[in-house]
């Protein structure tokens, strides 16, 4: 039975290392210019809105904590001609403060609908069954441009009694699908400046911009597309709108192979993740890594008195400290692919966390021939 298990084991190791080898020797497939980069200017807007949610079943702000709840809606009270006595303590459970967040696409017109996401901001212990009260949504030169309203959808679902509580995904926020009206436009003007248009790369690279110029140029035989930088290009486009709108089409469908990504690691300190791409390679170096582990055991005694004496029975603790270092023995390191690199690593028996202190030592040392970025 061992033994057919390391048969498996051995089997499996072997098709991930022909595997990963089969995916380096596959040349970079062709892509179109629209996964690869974006027209200048044709973006979404983040939109954020204060609102008020009623109708909550007692799961609502307390007010004592969260004041400015009463305040808010003593201010919407009156404006609908409703007066609240000055010193009036408000005890609501029904209603809750949220802000309410929403992109708003580009060449949005007035009347469409978004979708908008509500988040409580105080201590609301669930949004479920809620209605968004009218909130103005703004963007970041403060003009109105969407109003959201309706009744919440939320996910999460939770019970509590006699002590005990249980709960299923987050209860205080959720979505209201259609939930805004566009009221303003965002003004674009594309290709104003004589049908002059800027084609902008998702990732900055000079190699990739030159393919990308000369692959629209010979599609439409002419020099139509000129680099300015690493990052964007210059586009010759009609001055008609209808001829403007198939000429972005007709770019954005071009096929480009972009250049390879540079060698790099990333590495999550949160997880412990470390991913690498297959350009990561690694020269010869020798790396030795040891773990030093502290244990702390701590039992308790009793201490008794002799049988009629006047003494007084006490807890005695005894701590036992051992420290133990493990072995560490310098190990050689090389790759030149990157099944070889994992190889090598996964040889030293490391952790996660090792690793990264690994593979920082081995950039300092100019072994890793890669960026490092800790994210």
């Amino acid at each position: 039975m061992v033994n057919r298990y390391r048969d498996v084991k051995r089997w499996l190791r072997y098709v991930a290392v022909v595997t990963t080898s089969c995916l380096l020797a596959m040349p970079a497939a062709a892509e179109r210019v629209r996964e690869l980069s974006s027209f200048a200017g044709v973006r979404d807007n983040q939109l954020v809105g204060y609102g008020l949610v009623v109708g909550l079943d007692s799961t609502g702000d307390q007010t004592t904590q969260a004041p400015f709840t009463s305040q808010s809606l003593t201010n919407m009270l009156s404006q609908l001609g409703v007066t609240v006595p000055a010193g009036t303590n408000l005890q609501l459970r029904n209603v809750a403060a949220v802000m309410v967040t929403a992109d708003l696409p580009p060449f949005s017109r007035p009347g469409q609908r978004l979708d908008i996401v509500v988040s409580s901001i105080a201590n609301a212990r669930s949004l479920r069954g809620g209605t968004l009260l009218m909130t103005p949504l703004k963007g970041a030169d403060g003009d109105t441009y969407a109003i959201a309203q309706g009744n919440m959808l939320v996910g999460g679902a939770g019970a509590q009694a006699g002590g005990s509580s249980v709960q299923i995904n987050q209860q205080a926020s959720g979505r209201i699908p259609n939930g805004a009206l566009v009221e303003r436009e965002v003004p674009l003007n594309l290709g104003g400046n004589g049908g002059r248009l800027e084609l902008q790369l998702n990732e900055s690279d000079f190699g990739t911009v030159q393919r990308m110029v000369t692959a629209i140029n010979n599609e439409f035989g002419q020099s139509v597309a000129y680099a300015r930088n690493g990052r964007v290009i210059a586009l010759d486009g009609p001055m008609d709108d209808n001829a403007r709108v198939n000429f972005m089409a007709r770019v954005e469908n071009v096929q480009v192979t972009p250049m390879d990504a540079p060698a790099r690691v990333v590495l999550n300190a949160r997880t412990g993740s470390v991913v690498m791409n297959s350009a990561v390679t690694l020269r010869q170096a020798a790396v030795a890594h040891g773990n030093l582990s502290i244990m702390i055991d701590t039992q308790f005694g009793v201490s008794q008195p002799a049988p009629f004496g006047e003494g007084e029975t006490v807890v005695v603790p005894d701590t036992d400290i051992e420290i133990e270092q493990q072995e560490a023995f310098l190990q050689i390191v090389e790759g030149a692919q990157l099944n070889e690199v994992v190889n090598a690593l996964n040889a030293l028996g490391a952790t996660p966390q090792d690793l990264m202190s690994i593979l920082e030592a081995l950039k300092a040392s100019g072994s890793l021939r890669a960026e490092l970025e800790v994210i």
